[in-house]
């Protein structure tokens, strides 16, 4: 069914993607479709892009896409126009300007495209009234890649499957300080995938999500460390020095490069550290 608003008259829209962090992350197995099984916890930080569009002038005869901020790649590959190709196989939309600030570095474990995608599905949702649900607008996402359907709901999730399964969680209690390192270091997630081992292991990570965070070091793993680490080692180096300044947890998020500690306070970090922080504060 195609669904005609031509003739609806919207002013623009803007909106703030926002990342998100794996707490622990386990490989657990290869899958017929080429994907791999995975188990992790998705959080969602303040860490944003700045997403906004408007409609073309009359007579325009394609969308436009501008890219500001962080090199995000060529415009043309980016996730936000493949599921805005994606909805108009089902509805009529008009051509659209569409501007991304990008903040949330690229090839960092931190779900930027993703996320850009998912809450660009939800801006058009509601600005042209499509009409769809939480359901309908996950299927849409996982289109743009197997974490973008948590960005729907945008909350702490465990997930299961390719990342897609996806079973709430309650926040973390108020109070800690959360910082995010990036490196400049991208990385490739299906490369990172070729070189993994899969494996099963119990319990499930919603178990020693409610332990005390200051238990995680030695309970919650990413299986992409060991194999990340190896080839960049100063990632494993980051991480080790937030721990000496106090982190009470730190992980890389994803199959990385950004490496994140979380504090029961504001640190004050060296220079050596200092220099690579992208974010630095509240979650």
């Amino acid at each position: 069914m195609h669904i005609d608003i031509f003739t609806l008259k919207f002013i623009g829209m803007i909106n703030f993607p926002c990342a998100k962090i794996n707490i622990g992350l386990r490989i657990t197995s290869r899958r017929e479709d080429g994907y791999h099984n995975i188990q992790t916890i998705f959080y969602p930080v303040r860490l944003c892009d700045v997403l906004e569009f408007v409609i073309m002038p009359p007579g325009s005869d394609d969308d436009r896409l501008t890219i500001t901020g962080m090199d995000a790649g060529n415009p043309c590959e980016n996730l936000v126009l493949k599921v805005l190709a994606t909805l108009r196989k089902i509805y009529k939309i008009p051509y659209l300007d569409i501007h991304l600030h990008k903040v949330i570095p690229p090839g960092a474990g931190l779900g930027g495209g993703s996320s850009d995608a998912a809450f660009f599905l939800k801006m058009i949702n509601r600005h042209f009234g499509l009409g769809l649900n939480n359901e309908d607008l996950r299927n849409l996402a996982l289109s743009a890649g197997s974490d973008a359907p948590f960005f729907i709901e945008n909350l702490p999730a465990y997930a299961e499957g390719r990342g897609e399964c996806l079973t709430s969680l309650p926040p973390l209690p108020e109070g800690y300080h959360l910082v995010i390192l990036y490196p400049g270091i991208s990385i490739s997630t299906r490369e990172a995938y070729m070189k993994c081992t899969p494996v099963m292991r119990e319990p499930l990570l919603p178990v020693y999500y409610r332990e005390d965070i200051i238990r995680w070091r030695k309970l919650i793993i990413n299986d992409f460390e060991k194999i990340v680490f190896e080839s960049y080692p100063v990632l494993g180096e980051l991480k080790e020095k937030l721990y000496e300044n106090g982190a009470l947890y730190s992980s890389m998020s994803g199959s990385g490069s950004a490496v994140y500690g979380i504090f029961s306070e504001k640190p004050e970090l060296p220079p050596a550290l200092s220099r690579h922080v992208i974010y630095s504060g509240p979650f």
